[in-house]
């Protein structure tokens, strides 16, 4: 793998062995009751979902707008795929990478599916002026504040988008999954501990894992604006971003979890990915990737794959 254009080496000379070694940091002695007591606040906000058609038959799917109210009484916006016909037996939340979104995976293989694709608070469509779209600074927003830190926020839009799909169709219940990549992979890490709505759920090469290691390896991305900031503000860096641990949520995730993460990763160390794969107490399975947030030979071929697992895995929520 080339890594001449980034300046450092993105295995930051971890082997796949001493990848699956990585283990969890210290963690808060009031982590459980910090996240606990967000949940509960979250579930009292009804979601009060909207929907609005906009395309009868787009790549097979049923194609919506959507909105619903989360916590602060922000509004999130995204998509919804309904199945052009037959029952809908089963949900699923489906986030997205730093960058935002365009329009949701029309590829997905889940047949019987209501599919949701919410913009979290402040990312594309979900935009709002008190807020910043551009990751660099969207990571650092109330980082001196723990519990307003925008990722605080981030993980109660899952919990509320849970709500909205539950509120629309819900004879799911019981049928949901969650999947999430990079941002939204270390957001769902976040989420899934008390949410106990979601049943099975899917992380990709997921950030956020493992922050006092995360904070020494060499990183592009929200990464490199969080260790900028740290070199200035190391206490109080320190004293929000151990409640937003992934790999310490990920200790306490039950359902079965299938986990894809990278051995070279210039954006998302794959150390802290794997802390938080290692860390799961629950079922759980892995896919390597060869590279995460960089073109390789084999890409198509291994998105190919992971497809083709993620569809056998999701399938028990058809039951």
């Amino acid at each position: 793998m080339d890594t001449s254009e980034y300046g450092f080496d993105p295995t930051y000379g971890y082997s796949l062995e001493q990848l699956l070694a990585v283990n969890t940091p210290k963690e808060p002695k009031d982590f459980d009751n910090f996240w606990q007591t967000r949940y509960r606040k979250a579930l009292t906000v009804a979601p009060q979902p909207h929907t609005r058609i906009v395309n009868e038959n787009k790549l097979g799917w049923r194609l919506f707008e959507i909105s619903y109210t989360s916590t602060d009484n922000t509004t999130i916006r995204g998509w919804l795929l309904l199945p052009g016909s037959g029952v809908i037996k089963r949900g699923f939340v489906v986030g997205h990478g730093y960058c935002g979104r365009d329009e949701p995976d029309f590829h997905l293989p889940f047949k019987n599916a209501a599919l949701l694709f919410p913009c979290f608070r402040g990312l594309a469509l979900s935009s709002q002026p008190s807020i910043s779209s551009e990751p660099y600074y969207h990571i650092l927003h109330n980082i001196n504040q723990a519990d307003r830190y925008i990722l605080g926020g981030c993980v109660e839009d899952v919990w509320l988008a849970v709500s909205a799909l539950l509120h629309l169709f819900p004879d799911t219940a019981g049928h949901l999954g969650y999947l999430g990549i990079s941002f939204s992979g270390g957001i769902g890490a976040l989420a899934l501990p008390w949410e106990q709505r979601i049943a099975r759920g899917h992380l990709n090469t997921p950030t956020f894992g493992h922050h006092p290691l995360r904070l020494k390896l060499t990183t592009k991305g929200s990464g490199h604006s969080l260790q900028q900031f740290y070199r200035n503000h190391k206490k109080q860096t320190l004293k929000t971003l151990r409640y937003y641990d992934a790999a310490l949520a990920a200790k306490r995730i039950t359902i079965p979890i299938h986990c894809a993460c990278a051995i070279f990763d210039p954006c998302v160390a794959p150390p802290g990915q794997f802390a938080i794969y290692n860390a799961l107490a629950g079922t759980k399975q892995l896919f390597t990737l060869n590279a995460g947030h960089h073109n390789y030979a084999d890409q198509k071929q291994q998105e190919l794959e992971l497809i083709n697992e993620l569809d056998a895995f999701f399938a028990p929520l058809n039951d």
